[in-house]
């Protein structure tokens, strides 16, 4: 067993586990971030991605040892929870359906947020490019696209 710390969405944490573990694992199974979606286990999907030290990562690329002494932010962490308000990509992902079953939604707004740090004004190429990472088996990748344009406040309408 491994001893590690870290602070995941604002909470310091401590725990042994085994070193095989990889950080989804733990985030879901060891402190209930079931946000976090386990997709494909071989990093193609994106669907577990979570910020580490403020870049986003795919978590099951990622051994939770690896994150010892390191800032984790979830899903779950990124909305206010003070005000209770969704994060601007969450509301926006919302207000412009870029969300179908819901599965890649997470991580694909995890990744999305990482991008406009990145890049607050980005095109439409700059933006399909950004989430390339991440995979959703629902969409055209349209909706998406426009919510990711609205949080940065560059969408246009298409009408």
């Amino acid at each position: 067993m491994a001893r590690i710390s870290m602070r995941v969405d604002g909470m310091k944490v401590t725990d042994d586990v085994e070193p095989r573990t990889l950080l989804v694992q733990y985030l879901r199974e060891g402190l209930g971030k079931t946000g976090t979606v386990i997709g494909c286990d071989t990093s193609n999907c994106g669907a577990c991605t979570v910020h580490l030290d403020g870049d986003s990562v795919k978590s099951c690329n990622v051994l939770a040892v690896q994150a010892d002494g390191c800032e984790v932010t979830t899903i779950e962490g990124l909305a206010d929870t003070v005000d209770s308000d969704l994060h601007p990509v969450q509301e926006a992902f919302r207000e412009c359906h870029g969300l179908q079953c819901g599965f890649c939604t997470p991580g694909m707004i995890m990744q999305s947020v990482d991008l406009l740090k990145r890049n607050p004004q980005p095109s439409e190429d700059e933006i399909r490019e950004g989430i390339e990472g991440n995979l959703c088996r629902c969409t055209g990748y349209h909706n998406i696209v426009r919510a990711v344009q609205h949080a940065a406040g560059t969408e246009v309408n298409a009408l």
